[in-house]
Parts: structure tokens; sequence; C-alpha cells
């Protein structure tokens, strides 16, 4: 017996890079699409910044909707190889679903103000000047390290783990695992600390020494905040998304098999 189909409305988003203006031209036509705001799923064209872009539209609207991306930009770790002569309408049926959560941050500048971000791959904390940052890391409810002298430091989820985290020499984590990865940039003191893997249920709290002086900026994904005094961060469970990955070609055996690239 054929299951049915749960994404019969779908919509289509594409970047504005010119292969992904090329594929929507191809695409437009093969599918009755619809407004994202009334879709089952949506398409994403391009590469993994562009996914970003449109989960975070996503979760700033309050409705979060299945993404199913095909890899029109560079690396496109979130998406789907594009293939040729398969209709898309039957690989969205058959996709699998992978749930991602991301991180909740809440952020206090120098001046008192105070800001609530979503990162989905990682949050970064890094030197704004020449100068060295100074950070206390606290987990849980206690301090850790009182001074972690760095170019920064950055907390990734599962899903961010293989990006920036990676290039800084952070763990992959598996998708279910549950873990976040706390990984220094450049740390000079403690010179040999390589950083921690942590339980996503224990809250993160980095706070900034001497900030007049070392000023430091965060990184949410996309959004860039700056004169950082502190943030406190935690995973939220209550707003995932999801994304559908082709059979034998889902996030979690991306991760799996990007352990083993020599």
């Amino acid at each position: 017996m054929t299951q049915p189909n749960p994404y019969e409305r779908l919509a289509l988003a594409a970047s504005d890079t010119l292969r992904a203006q090329e594929a929507h031209e191809r695409l437009v036509d093969q599918h009755d699409w619809v407004p994202i705001d009334q879709a089952d799923a949506v398409v994403v064209l391009g590469g993994d910044g562009f996914m970003l872009q449109v989960l975070h539209s996503m979760l700033d609207s309050g409705r979060v909707i299945p993404a199913y991306g095909l890899n029109l930009g560079t690396v496109g770790f979130l998406m789907n190889r594009t293939r040729k002569n398969v209709s898309l309408g039957s690989r969205i049926a058959k996709a699998r679903e992978t749930a991602v959560a991301p991180l909740r941050i809440q952020a206090v500048t120098q001046e008192g103000e105070h800001h609530e971000m979503c990162a989905i791959n990682e949050l970064s904390l890094l030197r704004e000047t020449r100068q060295t940052a100074k950070i206390e890391v606290s987990v849980g409810d206690r301090v850790r390290i009182e001074e972690l002298v760095c170019d920064g430091v950055l907390v990734a989820t599962p899903a961010g783990s293989t990006a920036y985290n990676l290039s800084a020499n952070g763990p992959i984590l598996p998708l279910d695992s549950k873990l976040l990865a706390l990984t220094p940039i450049s740390a000079f003191r403690p010179r040999h600390w390589r950083g921690a893997i942590l339980p996503e249920r224990s809250p993160i709290r980095l706070r900034i020494k001497e900030p007049q002086k070392r000023p430091v900026l965060a990184v949410a994904d996309q959004k860039e905040l700056r004169d950082i005094a502190e943030v406190s961060l935690e995973i939220a469970r209550d707003s995932e998304l999801t994304l559908l990955f082709d059979p034998h070609h889902a996030l979690d055996e991306r991760i799996v098999a990007e352990q083993f690239v020599t």
C-alpha cells in the first residue's frame, strides 16, 4: 500500500547565486509552488549558508516546516545532492526526517543591553582587537576555567560540529548524541586545554574579563553582536527544526563519514 505524501504543498526558496537562480528557473514550472506560510515543506536551493538563513527566518516567524535542501553551493553539508532526471517530488516523498535543535543564547553587552539569539550551528566569541580575549568559562553551576586566554571560544551543536568547530580542531558529534562541543580558538592559557564535550542539559556561561581593554564579539551563525559582557547558552528542544534528506544521505551518516575523510 502506497504511503500518502505528507509534503503535498511545497514552497521554493533560492539564494541569489547564479547556480541557484538557474535551478530556480528550471524548477519553477515543474510544480504548483505555494507561499512558504501555506506550505507543508520548503525546497531550498543554495548552500549551507542560505539554508541557515531560511531556517532562521522560520524560527523568527514562529512557523517552522521541514526543509529539503538541494546543494548549489560549496560544501552543502545540510543539503542533498543535485540529481538530473529524478523527480523532485518523488525524492521529497521518500525523504527521511532529521531533527536539529538550536542553541538559545542570552547575551549581555557592555552597555547592559540584553539580546536573545539562536544558533543552529554554533555560537562563536571572537576577540575584536589585537588584544587576546580573557574569558571565564562556567558549566552548570561551577566555574570550570577562571581565565581562558585565547583568540576566542565556540559552542557547537552536533549539526554544526563539522563546520567552524571542526576547523578549530573540535570534535565531531553524532547527531543523536545530545552533546555540545566547547572548543577554544588558539588558546594561550591553559596552553594544553583542547576543549570539552558536554551534555546538552548543562547550561554554559561565558563571561568576558577586562571587556573594555579586550572587547569580544559574538557570532550566532550569521548574526553578529559586538562588545559582549557575557553570554548564557542552553539547547532549545522546544524549537526543533526538521531537515529532509534522501535515503542513504542522512545527516547522521554524513557526520560519521566526515571522520574518515583523509
